[in-house]
């Protein structure tokens, strides 16, 4: 857990991620960050309106929406959407197959981040998995910080991206290794460029 603003300079940390299915996003009022990202972990993780409110009444707000996932499908059921408070931006996915169902994985991620960035212009575009049609958006790329990140992004640069690049990384601030098995297990087993990596 961050526990002070010199670990966040050591780190160059400038913003948090919380996953909703692991701990209480309201924590999100004393940390040191002025932008936090919620992680979509399924619908029943959702947080409420009210606790989305009143976090954005106090730092940058993004939620990620997975495009497919029913309730965020731009192109289909898109009531959840009504759930997001003014001021939570968000990070359209493409969604990850451990929180979509059979139907949900086999919908189409092209069109549906089209029709969330009509919606949404200002939204951000994670780009695992479909890095080509992310970077086609023209919107903030949310990347995964890998040992291709410089190389990536200098590529994206050559190319004439001229757009903004945030790049995120799982962080454990801790001495204690099986706090960080913990945190981050299920994470890298999701995840196999990072369980190679590893």
């Amino acid at each position: 857990m961050l526990a002070s603003s010199h670990a966040l300079a050591r780190t160059g940390l400038d913003a948090a991620a919380l996953k909703p299915a692991e701990c209480d996003v309201r924590q999100a009022h004393s940390m040191p960050f002025e932008t936090v990202t919620i992680d979509y972990e399924g619908r029943e993780h959702l947080p409420d309106t009210e606790t989305l409110r009143e976090l954005a009444a106090e730092k940058n707000v993004l939620m990620t929406v997975p495009v497919r996932a029913d309730g965020f499908d731009p192109l289909g059921d898109d009531s959840l959407f009504g759930r997001l408070p003014d001021g939570v931006g968000t990070v359209f996915v493409a969604g990850h197959s451990a929180y979509l169902t059979e139907d949900e994985r086999s919908r189409a991620i092209a069109p549906r981040l089209g029709a969330a960035l009509e919606r949404s212009p200002d939204g951000w575009v994670g780009t695992e998995g479909i890095e080509r049609v992310a970077t086609a958006t023209g919107a903030t790329q949310f990347e995964l910080l890998s040992r291709s990140t410089t190389r990536d992004v200098r590529a994206l640069r050559a190319a004439g991206f001229d757009g903004t690049v945030a790049v995120y990384a799982p962080t454990v601030l801790t001495d204690d290794e099986d706090a960080i098995l913990d945190a981050v297990g299920a994470y890298v087993a999701r995840r196999k460029p990072v369980a190679r990596a590893l």
